[in-house]
């Protein structure tokens, strides 16, 4: 006999509608393959000590991640259409090793999948041969005008 749990978990997935193969993605030429990489060099207050002094005088993984969005957008915002942009909707990103101010760090994103118009990308950190970080950066298209509309309806007047 299935619990209340389950039947609830079953209606909830089946309810789900897929997507079809290009659902959501622009005609303009947003295709997957498509790829940024964006520069930094680190300063202090990309540092976690900027935040709490008893901290070391390294990049912060806030920064890093920062830059692997950044990259994410560079990626897609050619290929979009006029008018609607990508915010961040989820992260999974190991950051791997630390780096002080005066280091060079290169963000590199790369458009791997997508389900309707939420957008998935391959992402990576390095300072010179090493590897700082990686992972995934979830992103959706919205209108930024409704997007930020329903933004200001939750804060309470």
């Amino acid at each position: 006999m299935r619990t209340e749990a389950v039947r609830r978990a079953a209606r909830r997935t089946s309810k789900k509608k897929k997507p079809t193969k290009d659902a959501g993605l622009p005609e303009q030429g947003l295709r997957i393959g498509v790829e940024a990489t964006v520069e930094r060099i680190v300063e202090h207050q990309y540092t976690i000590q900027a935040l709490d002094p008893n901290l070391p005088a390294v990049l912060s993984t806030p920064a890093m991640i920062g830059l692997m969005e950044h990259a994410s957008v560079l990626a897609v915002r050619p290929h979009l259409p006029s008018g609607v942009i990508t915010v961040g909707t989820r992260i999974e990103v190991d950051h791997l090793k630390a780096v002080p101010p005066g280091a060079a760090v290169q963000a590199y994103a790369r458009f791997a999948k997508y389900r309707g118009r939420f957008l998935v990308f391959d992402v990576e950190a390095r300072s010179g041969e090493h590897v700082i970080g990686r992972g995934r950066v979830f992103r959706a298209i919205v209108d930024p005008q409704a997007h930020d509309r329903k933004a200001k309806e939750r804060v309470p007047e």
